[in-house]
């Protein structure tokens, strides 16, 4: 029923830090780069190509990608909404795939990017595309798959709907968002099958939310499904600044503690994760929501015992 491995991917420099109010330093963001990478991460949504009046912490997104560790094993995600943020990640020559988004109800799409939803699911198809044509990777990720700040209840047959014009695109993926944290285990487990079965091979990633508890259990569930890659934030941050409600994202230490536990491989180191966690906690000055942050791995590392010497 499960997998070996399953794939991280690192989401705090972007939906981690996009939605706090305390501004955060560039040297400070490439510094948590530089941390996930040395924690094991290999692939990181690094920034975000959007209005700065809009996302203001995401101003300085071009200086942060100068600024990336050159690295041929690390995939660089550069998320974008339109064709205008596709061709400045793009021209910033640092970015490896590029995650375009659309958004399963019109109320929320019209307040994410001024567009309707299936407007947004063209801009994604033409982002996939204009990745290819550039020599890069694209990738989709249908937000509020399960629940709209706005609308309420979505309904999973339009979930399903927009996965399979996505994949006419051809994506190297396809991701399924719970933007505000409503989705249960359940929802999770049955819409991921619907999914898949309506994708084909395209892979399917999952995107949670914990504000209201269930993050991990969905994450459990959506790869007892066949999710095979999994969105997570160092430290737990999260929201997104058009959607009322939407709290941090699962933390990636309480991820890959569940996951390493219970036989994953994830590729990442625990330890480096919770001393990460420590330092961002600084950055941020609050202590952070990630739950293994605050009580530690276990078994808990061995402490040497001084040897005894005798006068």
């Amino acid at each position: 029923m499960y997998t070996e491995r399953i794939e991280m991917v690192e989401v705090s420099p972007r939906d981690g830090l996009q939605n706090e109010k305390r501004e955060v330093a560039t040297a400070d963001k490439v510094a948590l780069i530089e941390r996930a990478i040395a924690a094991g991460a290999r692939r990181i949504e690094v920034t975000s190509f959007v209005n700065p009046r809009a996302v203001p912490q995401m101003a300085d997104a071009d200086a942060v990608c100068a600024s990336l560790p050159e690295r041929e094993d690390v995939t660089y995600i550069g998320l974008v909404m339109n064709r205008r943020g596709a061709d400045r990640a793009i021209a910033t020559g640092r970015i490896d795939q590029l995650g375009a988004v659309c958004v399963a109800t019109d109320r929320f799409a019209m307040a994410n990017q001024g567009q309707t939803s299936d407007q947004s699911v063209e801009v994604a198809s033409d982002i996939i595309a204009l990745a290819r044509d550039n020599g890069l990777t694209g990738q989709a990720t249908i937000a509020a798959s399960f629940g709209c700040p706005f609308e309420g209840e979505v309904a999973e047959d339009r979930v399903v709907a927009m996965a399979r014009r996505l994949a006419e695109a051809e994506p190297v993926e396809i991701a399924l968002a719970d933007t505000i944290g409503v989705g249960n285990p359940a929802q999770v487990a049955r819409l991921i099958a619907k999914v898949r079965e309506a994708i084909g091979a395209i892979p399917v990633r999952v995107h949670f939310h914990n504000t209201r508890g269930t993050g991990l259990a969905n994450v459990w569930a959506a790869i007892g499904a066949g999710a095979r890659s999994v969105d997570a934030s160092i430290g737990g941050l999260g929201g997104c600044p058009f959607a009322p409600g939407a709290a941090g994202n699962v933390a990636t230490e309480d991820v890959a503690y569940m996951l390493e536990r219970a036989g994953i491989d994830t590729g990442l180191d625990l330890a480096a994760l919770i001393e990460t966690n420590r330092w961002l906690a600084g950055v941020m000055d609050k202590e952070l929501p990630a739950m293994v942050g605050k009580a530690g791995g276990f078994p808990a590392p061995k402490k040497e015992t001084p040897e005894r010497t005798t006068a």
